[in-house]
């Protein structure tokens, strides 16, 4: 019996077309353009907005922004389960941040951030609003009402 072998062929991977080049040219300046222009409009909005950035008035605006979020605080939503009491501390920690940022650029605040400061660290303490929370949470809104 006579067994022929036929020669290998080298294994070939099929050829797979070019895809033609396209230019990336106009998406890079439609990008760069687009960059630029909404760099432009918040640079707009910010020049626009309201007040100086001095630090007066800037420790002014922080110390405002934590009564307001203060205000927003409820104690009896602060230990709620779900959405409510979630966004009870999330105004508490607000508050305890811009009264802490406000007593940095003026130290007319400290008062403010002291009394909110004593409160959240109760609150992280006991996991509760009992009355030594409700006392500087009084304190702070006192404070608040008189700015």
């Amino acid at each position: 019996m006579v067994v022929y072998m036929q020669a290998q062929q080298p294994d070939q991977a099929p050829s797979i077309p070019s895809t033609p080049t396209r230019k990336r040219g106009p998406l890079v300046t439609a990008l760069v353009l687009g960059l630029v222009v909404g760099g432009a409009g918040v640079g707009a909005a910010w020049a626009l907005a309201e007040g100086t950035s001095d630090a007066d008035s800037s420790a002014r605006g922080d110390a405002r922004g934590a009564c307001d979020a203060l205000a927003g605080v409820h104690e009896s939503k602060l230990s709620a389960k779900g959405p409510s009491g979630e966004q009870s501390l999330y105004r508490f920690a607000g508050a305890f941040d811009l009264a802490t940022a406000a007593a940095a650029g003026d130290s007319s605040y400290k008062p403010l951030a002291r009394a909110i400061s004593r409160a959240v660290n109760r609150h992280r303490l006991v996991f509760e609003v009992d009355a030594q929370v409700r006392k500087e949470l009084a304190k702070a809104r006192d404070i608040c009402a008189d700015l």
